[in-house]
């Protein structure tokens, strides 16, 4: 018998989204494109995903997921939900809740008919639903060969400490250098 998964959520609260901690580490960004969106989805359908956190041992909430939600709009109260994890663990979920996300393949068909009786008042929304529809790949079929990646020149370096690597990695993006954080 395999063993129980623990339930990690202690606590749903309402709290106002400026006061909530980004996490320094958090990786993933947020373009103009996908704020509008998400803006647009606010005003036709309304807030309706919450936020994900863990208390701090000042009782403050950091965020795990839910970074551009809290910078939409910081006065607007949100529904977060709260964990009850320590800094190591959330760091494992900050890293594993988006990638694991977007292995998620598309039933190509079910969103095709989604798209045909979907239609949204907002212009941002409809357009952001059409490219996504240009935006993705075709399926691959056995017979097409698989490439190789493609190469890539990296180098790693080692932080005396969290904020070193916090600072070098904002100063790198600032630069338009692709980078990301490791912890051994």
């Amino acid at each position: 018998m395999k063993p129980s998964v623990r339930n990690r959520i202690v606590e749903h609260v309402q709290v106002r989204a400026g006061d909530l901690v980004p996490h320094p580490l958090n990786f993933r960004r947020h373009p103009d494109e996908q704020r509008e969106a998400l803006e647009a989805s606010y005003e036709e359908v309304g807030f309706a995903r919450s936020l994900l956190g863990f208390r701090l041992p000042d009782q403050r909430i950091q965020l795990i997921d839910g970074h551009l939600r809290r910078d939409v709009d910081p006065e607007m109260l949100v529904t977060v939900e709260v964990l009850d994890v320590n800094e190591e663990e959330a760091r494992k979920l900050l890293l594993t809740i988006d990638p694991l996300a977007a292995l998620a393949q598309t039933d190509e068909e079910a969103i095709a008919r989604l798209r045909a009786i979907t239609e949204a008042d907002s212009e941002v929304l409809n357009e952001f639903w059409r490219k996504l529809a240009e935006d993705e790949p075709p399926a691959a079929t056995e017979e097409e060969e698989v490439k190789p990646p493609a190469e890539q020149f990296m180098i790693l370096i080692e932080c005396r400490d969290e904020q070193q690597q916090v600072a070098l990695l904002q100063k790198f993006e600032k630069e338009g250098l692709a980078c990301r954080a490791l912890i051994s």
